[in-house]
């Protein structure tokens, strides 16, 4: 009943920027917060980003001070803008949203994209 669809990834060489794009859609009220994760190949998923509809943000060492996430609440869509880009952010990169539903579909829960690989290559 509610999808998470994410955009933007692709091949770059170290330095570049990109910009993902997570948009949920379905039978939702809204999102009350949205994130992004990523999984390395052989790797855990983890957290790189995090901002709730109040606009309080939360990064992974990671990505501070090169990752910026943003939300647009009327569209229930979450940016990444990510820049200087190195080889350790090549990844898939995952969305992850807090949604809200009619009851009859399960209230408030969390749901997840199918993730756009981001691969940081010379």
């Amino acid at each position: 009943q509610v999808q998470l669809v994410e955009s933007g990834g692709g091949m770059v060489q170290p330095g570049a920027d990109l910009r993902l794009s997570c948009v949920a859609s379905g039978r939702l009220y809204g999102v009350s917060a949205m994130a992004w994760y990523r999984q390395a190949p052989g790797k855990e998923r983890v957290l790189v980003a995090s901002v709730t509809g109040r606009g309080a943000t939360n990064y992974a060492d990671s990505a501070k001070g090169r990752f910026t996430i943003s939300l647009d609440g009327p569209k229930n869509t979450v940016y990444l803008q990510m820049t200087n880009l190195v080889p350790e952010d090549t990844a898939v990169y995952i969305c992850n949203a807090d949604v809200l539903t009619p009851k009859y579909l399960g209230g408030a829960f969390s749901s997840w994209g199918q993730g756009t690989t981001v691969t940081v290559s010379s």
